[in-house]
Order: C-alpha cells, then structure tokens, then sequence
C-alpha cells in the first residue's frame, strides 16, 4: 500500500513539470531591419499596435527577435540567414528594398512581409499587387515618384531655382528607380538635376560639401533607410549648409527640416504589424494584396524656413496638413 501511495505521489509532483512541457511555445516574428535601433522607436511602437489589433502582445502571447543593419546593407544577408536558422514563423523585413530583398533572398517558405518598399514588381519582390504570390507581402508607398513631388516643392518655395541636387544612396537596389524619375520632372520643370551619391557618413559630408561647389538652390532627400539612421544628422547639415531641403517622412521635419511630402512612415509599419499578426492566424502572405497607401501629408516648419530666409507662400501654408511654428 505504501508503494502505490510513493508512486502516486511521484506522478502527481511530475504532472506539473510534463503540462508545463506539452504546452507549444509562442511563435516569434524575426524583424531584420536596413535602419537603426535608436531612431526606429516610433515605428516600432507603430508596429506593435499593429500586431495589437491583430490580438497579438510582444511578450504575452508572440516574441520578436530583432537585427539592425544600422545603414550596412552588406549585413543584411547575414542578419536575414541567421533569423531563417532560428526558425522564426514570419520574418518582418523593416526599412524597405535592402531588407525585403535580403530576406526574400533568406526564405522561400517562412512568410516575410515588408514595410516602406517602392516598386515591389519591379524589384522582383511580388508577382501583382493584388495577387502577390509566393511568401512575401507587404507595403508599398512608391517612394520613387514622390522625388518629382518634392522637386516640385522646392520650385515653389524658391521659383527661381535653376539647380537642384538629389540625394542617392548607390548601395540601395531601388536607388536607381528613384533617380530616374527625379531627372525626368527635373527636366519638365526647367532644372538642371545633381545626382549626389552617398551610403556613408563621410560620404553624407561630401555631399553636402559639393553643394556649395555646385550652387545648388536647393536638395531632395528620399526616402532610404541609411538616410533615415543619419536623419538628425542630415538636417544639422541641411542647417549648416542653409540649403532648402525636402524630405519625404514627416520625422525629418519634426526634427528640424523644412519641408516633407509622403505618407504616413508610422501607419505602414503599424499595418506591417496586421499583417504580421493575420499571418500568425493562418493567412497566406500571397494572398494578402500588398498595401498602397491612401493618404500624403505636406509639413512645413516655418521656423526653419524664417531661418534659411524663405518666405512660404501662403497658398502652399494651406495646402499644408501640417505646420510648424
């Protein structure tokens, strides 16, 4: 009777440890991102409320392991494979073309979805918007055309601007989409286009160095992933330049630029995190019709202008969804 009582008692004080063994672990989302930890909070927040709506909390029922390139694109194959071998259930590729390439490149069959990415087709990301196929979606603002935009901002603002300079990160595989179609609304609008290379700080430096040697009137900076880790930097050297600067994320204007037109950088990467979360309900990345954004919003911090001596017209004041004073 003892015996069975010992044995008994021995599997009660095991049960515990074998429930606890049986239970599956919670899926983790690999986010391999081309930008840097210390200025993607905001995005990262957005993202989380994204996998929030989804009924998904990091660290309540999903995990998230994260690798930043910090602006090195040669990194990102290495990051991308090493989240691949931790068998993550979905890789979410933050910081546009250099990390959806990267990881698409990584995975055929673990789901990878993508934020901020012009031109998915043409990268060779997607099949169709609609229909992507395969295992990777995402968002795609078209970045590529909003230069034309920008260049268009920078002939109102000072008309008379007969040389402008572009900035382009060679290292990025959509750069030259984006080059492209700012030369051709530079020559619709009678400007002479500067293409001014740059994918290191040195390089930021030299750029901003040569526009002085050009007689540039103004800069068009996009929207590209090692701009964006440098941003606080570039609008210091905007400043120090007393060029006329237009940007495409709201974030540069916020920290001090002149001007912006795009979407929404926070939304994409909040509706990433649906995504993310749909695909962890059972969703197929290729039949989730990557996401175009609806909504541009021009930003004006007039105080940078009153300090590079720009009058802003007020019919662009409003038009503007935003102005800061």
């Amino acid at each position: 009777m003892r015996r069975r009582e010992v044995l008994a008692g021995l599997a009660t004080a095991g049960w515990p440890l074998a429930a606890r063994a049986q239970q599956p672990a919670i899926p983790r989302i690999g986010l391999l991102s081309s930008r840097s930890r210390a200025e993607s909070e905001q995005v990262l927040a957005a993202f989380r409320r994204g996998l929030g709506e989804a009924g998904f909390s990091e660290g309540r029922n999903v995990a998230i392991e994260y690798r930043w390139a910090d602006g090195r694109y040669d990194q990102l194959p290495i990051l991308a494979a090493d989240l691949v071998a931790t068998r993550v259930a979905i890789v979410f590729a933050a910081g546009g073309p250099p990390a959806a390439l990267a990881a698409k490149a990584a995975t055929s069959t673990i789901p990878v979805v993508f934020s901020s990415t012009s031109d998915p087709i043409a990268l060779g990301l997607v099949a169709s918007l609609n229909r992507p196929g395969g295992n990777v979606t995402g968002m795609a603002p078209f970045m590529t055309l909003l230069g034309a935009k920008c260049l268009e901002l920078l002939k109102e603002l000072k008309p008379a601007s007969a040389v402008i300079a572009y900035l382009s990160n060679p290292s990025n595989p959509a750069a030259e989409l984006g080059s492209k179609e700012a030369l051709g609304a530079a020559t619709a609008l009678g400007i002479r286009l500067h293409i001014l290379d740059a994918s290191t700080e040195q390089e930021l430096d030299e750029a901003f160095a040569a526009l002085v040697k050009l007689g540039a009137d103004g800069l068009v900076v996009p929207g590209e992933p090692f701009f964006d880790s440098q941003r606080n930097r570039i609008v210091e050297l905007a400043a120090q330049y007393s060029v006329a600067t237009t940007y495409v994320w709201r974030e540069y204007v916020a920290a001090g630029g002149l001007i912006s037109y795009g979407p929404s950088l926070t939304d994409s990467y909040r509706q990433a995190g649906v995504y993310a979360g749909r695909i962890l309900k059972g969703a197929k990345p290729g039949d989730l019709p990557v996401v175009q954004p609806t909504k541009f919003e021009l930003v004006i911090n007039l105080r940078t202008a009153k300090a590079l001596g720009l009058e802003v017209p007020l019919h662009l004041q409003q038009r503007a969804d935003e102005v800061i004073e």
